[in-house]
């Protein structure tokens, strides 16, 4: 059988993909078939211990689970529509296909806090202590990542604990990584200078299961108390480079990623 060209499926359009650059996300509706999502949330429902019709089971905010590679999770990462979105952000050949998901947070209904709500922008390459993830770095150039993406292995709401996405976001980011040079800054140091997006407009990765957003890796986002009443399973993995990702290519032309990382950084 002969392999889709993705030359020919092209699943964003122009508006689309100037959404992306200025406003720091797009999202991709039936990214992957609902069966997946439904094959891949069994196995993840068996995981978390619960049982999906007791509700006296759900006793904890959230559940994280780990990397997943069985056959639901990585057909739904490697869809032909999927990939065509990715050769449009990042550019053919400058992205590694992901074998796996990463962590899953599973989100439960519950009253309790669940203590990781915080703003924060994804980090990507190991400080002086690669086990301390919280010491991990992220630099002005996104050395180690491509894109942040969410994958809905749930239908999700609005009350049910939807990602939460400061539009535009990435801009501001961009502009303060400038001066922090190629070692960047940790995922704590940019963490607390992120009030300076606090005035951006919020958006939430809501939609049917099947559903991914694709993110720019500087897109500052949190986590929200689960409100609602079903559990929401979702993937957040990074999407890795093929390479070094230089704002100024002499490869071809510049990725809608980097044309962002500029258009933040010569911001004044």
């Amino acid at each position: 059988m002969t392999a889709p060209d993705h030359d020919a499926i092209r699943v964003l359009s122009d508006a689309d993909v100037r959404h992306f650059v200025e406003e720091g996300f797009v999202r991709l509706e039936r990214a992957f078939p609902r069966e997946l999502a439904d094959q891949g949330r069994a196995i993840l429902w068996r995981d978390t211990g619960c049982d999906p019709d007791n509700p006296a089971t759900w006793t904890r905010p959230v559940i994280r689970l780990g990397q997943y590679g069985q056959e639901p999770f990585k057909s739904a990462a490697n869809t032909p529509v999927l990939r065509a979105a990715l050769d449009r952000l990042v550019g053919r050949g400058r992205w590694i296909p992901r074998p796996v998901l990463g962590t899953f947070p599973v989100r439960f209904p519950s009253p309790d806090d669940p203590g990781d709500t915080g703003w924060h922008v994804d980090a990507s390459f190991p400080g002086d202590d690669e086990g301390d993830y919280l010491s991990w770095r992220i630099n002005g150039s996104s050395r180690g990542r491509a894109l942040l993406m969410l994958f809905l292995f749930s239908d999700v709401g609005e009350d049910d604990a939807p990602t939460r996405l400061r539009r535009g976001s990435h801009l501001d980011v961009a502009r303060l990584l400038l001066p922090a040079g190629e070692a960047g800054m940790s995922f704590m140091e940019l963490a607390g200078r992120l009030d300076i997006t606090a005035s951006r407009p919020e958006a939430l990765a809501t939609g049917e299961a099947g559903t991914v957003y694709l993110c720019h890796p500087f897109l500052a986002h949190a986590a929200q108390p689960h409100r609602g009443r079903r559990p929401r399973f979702l993937a957040q993995p990074p999407l890795a480079p093929a390479g070094p990702s230089p704002l100024h290519r002499a490869d071809g032309e510049p990725s809608p990623v980097e044309i962002a990382i500029r258009l933040g950084q010569e911001a004044r």
